[in-house]
């Protein structure tokens, strides 16, 4: 719980900062806390009995500078860099039903990749698209 009695918990947000770290730099860094309230609405709105899988949450500009070197399906100025995006999956869940879940909340950008099987969410601008 990162949320009580009308306020964010600055422990409990420490202990998702960190769960969502670079795992490559393993730094931590604050995670935008509406990206926390959507997957919050989002899991609820799935009727979720199994937490989230993440892919990746925040990523170091090093680590992103990396993978977008590697990938052309990385943006060069990732919100993951912000602790403003997440992609993930959901054990004994089709993708797409995430992915349209996600989408119905209109509460930021989400990508859609099957081949990699993950959702990406974020809290920037509303919008969408389809990776691979």
């Amino acid at each position: 719980m990162y949320w009580y009695n009308g306020r964010y918990l600055s422990e409990e947000l420490a202990k998702l900062n960190y769960l969502l770290r670079d795992h490559r730099s393993e730094e931590a860094f604050p995670i935008n806390v509406r990206l926390f309230d959507v997957l919050y609405v989002l899991t609820h709105k799935l009727e979720a009995s199994r937490p989230l899988e993440v892919v990746s949450g925040y990523r170091s500009p090093a680590t992103n500078a990396w993978l977008a070197a590697h990938s052309e399906q990385v943006a060069r100025s990732s919100l993951h860099t912000f602790g403003m995006a997440v992609d993930f999956r959901l054990p004994g869940r089709q993708l797409r039903d995430l992915y349209h879940a996600a989408w119905s909340l209109k509460a930021g950008g989400v990508g859609y990749y099957p081949v990699s099987n993950f959702v990406h969410v974020d809290v920037g601008r509303v919008r969408t698209w389809w990776g691979s």
